[in-house]
């Protein structure tokens, strides 16, 4: 049993009979209370041995930049924003715009590369809604991502052609009792 836990399994290749079509799942809610859910799936999937990368686009503050991950166990990347702060609001200054659109560059790119099995898309409407993000580059990325990578989106107010194109719709909403 010691053996199997020490024995590092990188280079390990899965061969099926047939190919797994990733999803593209959305989260969603009207307030911003459930990334532990999403965490917890991921790091689930991690756990079993799957690649995954997590993206938050609209934090920052802990120098963390896509240049610097934090890696949790041996397969679980997680990346903010290389910036001091968080962001709250649609206006940034050049260097945060920067900082964000290399983020969005990098994300395509790894995810187009296949590195990683599962994405997740922390904030992306937010992103997407302050006008940091184009709506129409997400739909391409979506639809031009490899097959095999499952996609998920978090965050309020999810634009509709998004909606459109998941394969599943998460809505978390507060239950209130009497």
């Amino acid at each position: 049993m010691i053996a199997q836990l020490e024995t590092l399994n990188e280079n390990l290749t899965l061969s099926l009979p047939y190919s797994i079509k990733g999803l593209v799942q959305v989260f969603t809610s009207t307030h911003r209370s459930f990334f532990t859910s999403v965490t917890a799936q991921a790091l689930r999937i991690a756990g079993q041995g799957t690649p995954v990368l997590i993206v938050q686009f609209l934090k920052g503050g802990i120098n963390q930049g896509h240049e610097r991950p934090i890696r949790l166990g041996q397969n679980l990347d997680w990346i903010r924003c290389d910036l001091p702060r968080c962001i709250d609001t649609p206006h940034l200054d050049e260097s945060e715009t920067q900082a964000l659109q290399k983020l969005w560059q990098h994300t395509q790119k790894v995810v187009c590369e296949a590195k990683y099995s599962l994405v997740v898309l922390d904030e992306l409407s937010l992103a997407i809604n302050f006008g940091l993000i184009p709506e129409t580059e997400v739909i391409a990325f979506l639809a031009k991502r490899p097959a095999h990578v499952d996609i998920i989106l978090t965050g309020p107010d999810m634009p509709k052609s998004i909606l459109e194109v998941a394969d599943q719709i998460t809505e978390i909403r507060r239950s209130h009792q009497p």
